[in-house]
């Protein structure tokens, strides 16, 4: 497993009882985790200091209980970058802090390459991975089909200074803005996606990620230019395992660019507590590289 162990402004406290106590800058949070299957005693004195608890809902969904005081937003940093987070339906915050060790991964490859690089960021949220590859040197399309999540990547763009490096920020439809694409032959040198186990588009379109991945993946494999540099698919649904996504991207880019895929869990270290030392399981990523 690939742990995320560079953040000062994020951290895993404590998780126990399908919980995760976290602390978000000076902001202490807990949030369900399913993957937190053992119920070892919560010790720590900062479960009984937490800021809000996302509480389920038996019916679906949820909310948030407000123990203290919570600013509307705040910002935490991860080296140069700084995010704008808050406390959203369905537990999130804005920010998935295992994948910074993605961020640093890509930015090193972009930084290595000694040339200007393409990325396109397909699903980008509210702009982790763009930003990681902007500031590493690189010009980045991201696209996202929420608005909200666009203008929020554009607030942590400007939040970071890098509001005037080359970036595209578009609301659409993921897959078609692929096929357009396609037939405009537009060249990437990096892709990466993040795809949702299930959403909508701008236009009501329908995503189920087991349908639709495999022919997305082929599809964006065409846009790779002629020098490609790396192909990343990250993943949060458990029926899609790193094996998978590893055969996905071998079968589909290996024969014809060469190079070599590989995938891992990404996952986050607990600081203290019981599980002080554990590294929680917090999704898979697959890479092909050249």
């Amino acid at each position: 497993m690939r742990a995320a162990a560079g953040w000062k402004d994020y951290e895993l406290i404590d998780t126990s009882g399908g919980e995760r106590l976290e602390r978000w800058g000076d902001i202490l949070l807990i949030r369900p985790d399913p993957q937190v299957l053992w119920d070892t005693p919560k010790k720590s004195p900062l479960w009984r200091q937490a800021h809000a608890r996302y509480r389920r809902s038996s019916t679906g969904g949820g909310k948030w209980e407000r123990y203290k005081p919570i600013p509307d937003s705040w910002q935490i940093g991860y080296g140069p970058l700084r995010f704008n987070l808050k406390p959203m339906g369905f537990k999130h915050t804005g920010l998935f802090p295992e994948q910074a060790v993605n961020w640093e991964w890509m930015a090193d490859v972009i930084r290595s390459a000694g040339r200007p690089v393409r990325v396109l960021n397909l699903f980008g949220y509210t702009g982790g991975a763009t930003l990681a590859c902007v500031e590493a040197g690189a010009h980045v399309t991201h696209v996202d089909a929420s608005k909200g999540m666009v203008a929020w990547g554009r607030e942590n763009a400007a939040a970071s200074g890098l509001q005037d490096r080359p970036m595209r920020w578009l609301v659409d439809d993921c897959g078609k803005f692929v096929q357009r694409e396609l037939r405009r032959g537009s060249t990437y040198d990096a892709v990466l996606m993040d795809p949702p186990s299930y959403g909508r588009g701008p236009g009501g379109e329908v995503w189920k990620l087991e349908e639709q991945i495999y022919p997305l993946i082929e599809q964006c494999g065409r846009l790779l230019s002629a020098d490609p540099l790396f192909f990343m698919v990250n993943s949060y649904t458990a029926g899609l395992s790193p094996s998978v996504m590893q055969y996905m991207l071998a079968s589909l880019l290996t024969p014809r660019l060469g190079g070599e895929a590989q995938a891992d869990e990404i996952g986050l270290p607990v600081s203290r507590g019981p599980a002080k030392g554990l590294v929680l399981p917090c999704g898979a990523t697959a890479i092909w590289k050249r």
